[in-house]
């Protein structure tokens, strides 16, 4: 089997059969490509001619360009799975790449915002919003639903109408692997997206365009809306974060994966259980969530540091 036809198949094997999003089954073929032209340059092009030193011959030029770490294990792992993926489907006899290893990814704190920025950016919003602005109304709704249910921005922008219950203060979202979990959220947020709902959303669906795609009009159902009227994108929402984090204090990536990180310290520094957390969060393993706990001794170290007088 030519390693393009293999590539294709596993693709689908990864959308249709694991449930993987199409941003997740990207990145999986972005890594098995830049094999697949690392083994052409070696006049290799069929999946039984791939072997373990082609495979780390591979690691090793890409560790020659200096990529990190973390790339470096994230490639070693994808390869794995692709490996282990073609012998039990019968393209080849032996996975070549069982031995395969690749240096551990070096782990990084993620970042996270005090109380007090996370008020100021709270606060910046709601002024923003008070005239009654649509995009502002929306926008005050979005980071308050991030920071409150610590959700990921694929799980935001997937929001239907029917999946939120103001009620109750829960939303229904799709995470990792097309699990499905309630999280809820607090007084806040209920407001923002109240105010959001009446004064805003209609106003926004009005603007829809003809030159929105159908796959992306909002059609009456997704919560949150885009200016055109459209279902609002991951990038509009990775811009109004990066935007908002600007001015903040603190070092990191400023994409609203910060918010969700912010929430889940916050949650634990207020006496939260790690396993309430995890369910929270949809993490599969509670090791990931426990990241979080190395987030609040920094935090502890840190205030340790500059207010003990013995430190």
């Amino acid at each position: 089997m030519k390693i393009s036809d293999a590539r294709a198949d596993y693709g689908r094997y990864l959308r249709l059969e694991r449930g993987y999003s199409e941003h997740t089954a990207r990145s999986y073929d972005s890594d098995l490509a830049d094999l697949e032209r690392f083994a052409a340059a070696r006049g290799v092009d069929d999946v039984a001619q791939l072997d373990l030193d082609l495979y780390r011959d591979w690691l090793w030029a890409a560790s020659q360009r200096e990529l990190a770490k973390s790339t470096l294990a994230r490639r070693s792992a994808t390869v794995k799975t692709f490996s282990a993926w073609l012998r039990r489907s019968g393209a080849i006899g032996i996975d070549a790449a069982t031995r395969l290893r690749a240096p551990k990814p070096d782990r990084t704190l993620p970042r996270v915002l005090s109380n007090d920025s996370m008020g100021g950016v709270l606060d910046h919003l709601q002024q923003a919003a008070r005239d009654g602005d649509p995009v502002a109304l929306r926008d005050l709704a979005v980071v308050e639903l991030l920071y409150a249910s610590a959700l990921r921005v694929s799980e935001l922008v997937g929001i239907d109408l029917d999946d939120l219950d103001l009620d109750r203060r829960t939303v229904r979202v799709i995470g990792k692997g097309s699990k499905e979990r309630v999280v809820p959220f607090g007084q806040p947020a209920h407001l923002a997206l109240a105010d959001y709902l009446a004064r805003s959303r209609p106003n926004l669906l009005q603007r829809q365009s003809a030159a929105v795609p159908p796959s992306t009009r909002a059609s009456g159902r997704a919560l949150f809306v885009g200016v055109r009227g459209g279902r609002l994108g991951t990038r509009s929402v990775y811009e109004l974060v990066a935007r908002l984090l600007e001015s903040v204090p603190g070092t990191g990536p400023a994409g609203p994966h910060a918010l969700r990180h912010t929430a889940a310290t916050h949650l634990l520094d207020g006496g939260a259980d790690l396993r309430a957390v995890q369910e929270m969060l949809g993490h599969a393993s509670l090791g990931t969530t426990q990241i979080y706990t190395h987030v609040t001794v920094e935090r502890l170290r840190a205030s340790y540091q500059a207010a003990h007088p013995r430190a």
